[in-house]
């Protein structure tokens, strides 16, 4: 399908379903080029919503159809099918043949190495049998699989099972999108889990033979979780088993189908040989999000598909709760802030711009976005501030109570806290349909007692939204005296003006504030201030996020000066830095996140906002020189710290330990600066666990000396996939940004490179786009690079292809011959015959944005 061909869907244009579906049976007879599916639906009219029966489907050989029993010779097109029905309730039947073996869109049912698999969200179903595949229409599903493989699983709790077939019973009404098939030779990790109401529940972790030593924590993940919703949010589980399986060929982190959690198998396989204190922090916030789900987001579901950040951005918000609380919460904010700023700014900055609940779209799998999910949980998190935690509890339980098992949208989430708080969110609710990062500007005055900080918010255009009206935006304020002692803790204020002022009276002399408290709402914050308060506040703030933040703008200005006036590194940062790395008293994890240094990206945007045509490689050579100096300023704090982070014992992913290792990282970076990788040698030799040895094989890569250690860790690992896709990606991101392309382009030639698994495509062509400095070289070799492969990829996976796009998405910010030659490359993209409506989009609106 081409651009001109996709219709664009809208917001305004929502019509109830016009029929309801009470009941739906469903027989699956495996076969991998023939599987048939017969559906046995039970329909009744809508009153509210007269109109025709249209049921969805794609890619399906309709072999017969009924409806009460009759024959019935429905009109099918490329999209579905109508039929003429009763005016009253009535039972359709049809029997459909597909072929999962030739699925490459991993969409619908498909195969995995030899394991029958589906992805159903968004539109998926679509492709198993005919359905009106929309997210408000939820109904009860029994389902009867026969086939060969010996475990077939589906949705809900077991019922009568034999020698080739089992029969699976979902009391839960649920949209289509939730419906799981699984089918294949696979070996169960099992456990159990008590509710807190007495009930026992059966856990597995289905994975391939070979892989049961890396369920044990994807299971302890999940049993925390389920402990956590019950303390936190007072939700129980409820059914009688979960059931969570590791599949390789998956284009997501993983599906929160009910009772059958399907799992790209990097977001839940881990043991400490294979998987880094990353990966283990990830999964444990994945398992977490697809189980909080289990309430948000399929007890209580989405009306359409424009409300996507109802169950994602809440969703969100609660694994990052979960995890805050598991591990540590200063270091999780800041985390997720990194995060967000990394994705989502950058997504409000450019042509793929669009608010939380967008009004229109042509392939909904292109919202599957940063602002979705992450910014949509920063709405949550707002929220939450405004009206206090006991207000969001009880908000939370009302909602609930009174929405259990509908289809819901914005409008219904917001109700209950109007209703629980007696507050008016019509305000607010602009965060969910206004596109754009919030420019805040403050400045401030003092006279006699009083400090007063003036405030302007202004959301600069974005594609299809230019005037927008000042938002609610909570900012949390803190003040330091001069001696660094806080005089007044943090502070809720609420703006709602587009310039507001607000007063903080009986002071005895000027303090120092320190805004914006735990980054109390995602907005861009500028400040007239200087260095040396930067480093005063990165001393004495006793804000953990805002702490780091003045780390964080300190060395942001010093590049900033570096690279648009040549200046040399700044003594006050570099004293600081090393401040922060000599303070013991201070969490590992949060030095180590100090010492980190900001992201090109980030780098890029910042000049481009402030009106420099940024360079990727000044701003590389920029973050090469500040890095050098302060390995040099530290080196014999960096050799102490590695000392003293080393972790003995048996391996374990606590924060405390994954805290120490972070900071043994960071400092070996340092020291592999001086010591061209002799240290790094020795921790690669001696390492025990995949976090010592990616961290020292980084650093061989990085001072040229990795050739036989990269080779040895092929030789070691080359069996194991999730870990060969580290060592694709390492070298890649690694890679001196002259070479970077070069790279790419061998190691998409390498045999164990294949299309056709997603994770492996992104190992290799996402780390390119990793490395700014090497996708973006002058040559424009990257970009007709990754052009060239996903043309490659887009006929055999779609959705994948159209989300490796947005590497391209910040192409305006450049000098007219980068622009030139990424304009060049996307063109070639949108040229090509037969493109999928999924790319076509987001090419045209990066082009046109």
């Amino acid at each position: 399908m081409t651009d001109s061909q996709a219709q664009t869907v809208y917001l305004a244009d929502y019509k109830a379903p016009s029929y309801w579906v009470d009941h739906v049976d469903l027989t699956f007879k495996l076969a991998p080029n023939a599987t048939r599916v017969i559906s046995k639906v039970k329909f009744r009219p809508n009153p509210e919503s007269v109109g025709e029966f249209f049921l969805h489907g794609e890619n399906l050989k309709l072999i017969c159809a009924k409806i009460n029993g009759t024959p019935v010779t429905p009109n099918v097109s490329e999209k579905g099918l109508t039929c003429a029905v009763p005016t009253t309730e009535f039972v359709w039947e049809c029997e459909v043949e597909i072929d999962p073996a030739a699925n490459t869109a991993l969409e619908g049912l498909y195969m995995s190495n030899g394991m029958y698999c589906t992805q159903c969200e968004a539109e998926g179903f679509r492709k198993i049998t005919f359905y009106p595949d929309r997210p408000d229409v939820m109904a009860p599903f029994d389902v009867r699989i026969e086939g060969h493989e010996p475990i077939l699983l589906s949705n809900g709790n077991p019922g009568t099972s034999g020698t080739g077939f089992a029969e699976w019973h979902d009391p839960w009404p649920k949209p289509a999108y939730l419906f799981a098939l699984v089918a294949g030779e696979l070996i169960t990790h099992p456990d159990s889990f008590t509710t807190k109401s007495g009930r026992e529940v059966d856990l597995n972790i289905w994975v391939r033979d070979g892989d049961q030593d890396k369920c044990a924590f994807g299971m302890k993940a999940l049993k925390a979780s389920m402990k956590w919703d019950e303390d936190v949010y007072g939700r129980e589980y409820d059914l009688d088993l979960f059931n969570i399986v590791a599949v390789d060929d998956f284009n997501m982190g993983a599906m929160e189908n009910k009772g059958l959690n399907i799992f790209n198998s990097s977001a839940v396989l881990a043991s400490p040989e294979t998987a880094t204190d990353g990966n283990f922090e990830r999964i444990e916030a994945i398992i977490a999000h697809e189980y909080f789900h289990n309430w948000t987001g399929n007890r209580i579901t989405c009306r359409d598909w424009f409300q996507l950040c109802l169950k994602e951005g809440l969703t969100v918000f609660r694994d990052q709760q979960f995890s805050a609380d598991e591990r540590s919460a200063p270091v999780q904010r800041i985390n997720d802030v990194l995060a967000l700023r990394g994705r989502q700014f950058s997504e409000d900055n450019g042509p793929l711009a669009h608010p939380p609940r967008p009004d229109h779209f042509v392939e909904i799998n292109n919202f599957y976005t940063a602002t979705v999910y992450e910014k949509g949980a920063e709405v949550i998190g707002m929220l939450k501030r405004l009206v206090g935690d006991e207000n969001y509890d009880k908000a939370l339980t009302m909602y609930f109570d009174r929405h259990d098992g509908q289809a819901c949208t914005i409008e219904d989430w917001l109700q209950v806290f109007e209703d629980a708080t007696g507050r008016d969110l019509s305000q607010f609710k602009r965060w969910y349909t206004d596109a754009g990062t919030p420019r805040l500007s403050v400045k401030e005055t003092f006279e006699g007692d009083t400090l007063t900080l003036t405030f302007t918010q202004e959301t600069p255009a974005t594609p299809g939204q230019d005037s927008k009206p000042p938002r609610l935006i909570p900012i949390s304020v803190g003040l330091l005296g001069q001696n660094g002692d806080e005089i007044t803790p943090s502070t809720l204020i609420e703006m709602t003006e587009e310039t507001q002022s607000f007063e903080f009276s009986g002071l005895a002399s000027k303090p120092i504030p320190s805004i914006l408290r735990d980054f109390s709402a995602p907005v861009i914050l500028t400040r007239e201030t200087n260095n040396v308060e930067r480093a005063f506040l990165l001393a004495h703030d006793t804000d953990p996020f805002n702490k780091w933040e003045a780390g964080r703008s300190l060395a942001k200005d010093v590049l900033m000066n570096m690279i648009t006036k040549g200046a040399a590194p700044d003594d006050l940062y570099l004293d600081a830095a090393m401040a922060v790395a000599r303070d013991d008293d201070l969490d590992p994890a949060f030095r180590a996140l100090t010492l980190a240094m900001p992201g090109q990206n980030d780098l890029a945007e910042t000049l481009a906002s402030g009106g420099h045509v940024p360079d990727p490689t000044a701003i590389w050579q920029a973050l090469e020189t500040l890095k050098q100096s302060l390995a040099q300023k530290g080196q014999d704090t960096f050799q102490r710290l590695y000392a003293a982070n080393s972790v003995t014992g048996a391996y374990s992913p606590d924060a405390v330990s994954n805290g120490k290792r972070a900071l043994q990282g960071r400092a070996l970076s340092f020291i592999n600066r001086l010591d061209g990788g002799k240290t790094a040698q020795t921790q690669y030799d001696a390492a025990d666990n995949m976090t010592l040895q990616l961290d020292a094989l980084a650093c061989l890569i990085s001072a040229g000396k990795g050739d036989d250690s990269v080779a040895a860790f092929y030789n070691q690992w080359q069996s194991d996939r999730l870990v060969i896709n580290k060592w694709f990606g390492l070298q890649i991101t690694q890679a001196d940004p002259s070479n970077a392309a070069v790279t790419t382009e061998r190691l998409a030639k390498h045999a164990d490179f294949t299309l056709t698994n997603p994770n492996r495509f992104r190992s290799v062509f996402g780390a390119m786009s990793a490395n700014p400095a090497g996708f973006h070289d002058v040559s424009g070799a990257g970009y007709e690079l990754l052009a060239e492969w996903l043309i490659k990829l887009d006929p055999l996976n779609p959705q994948t292809t159209a989300r490796m796009c947005s590497a391209f998405q910040s192409w305006r910010r450049y000098d007219e011959n980068r622009q030139q030659l990424m304009k060049s490359a996307m063109d070639r993209i949108i040229k090509t015959e037969g493109l999928s409506a999924d790319t076509s989009e987001m090419i045209g609106r990066i082009l046109n944005g």
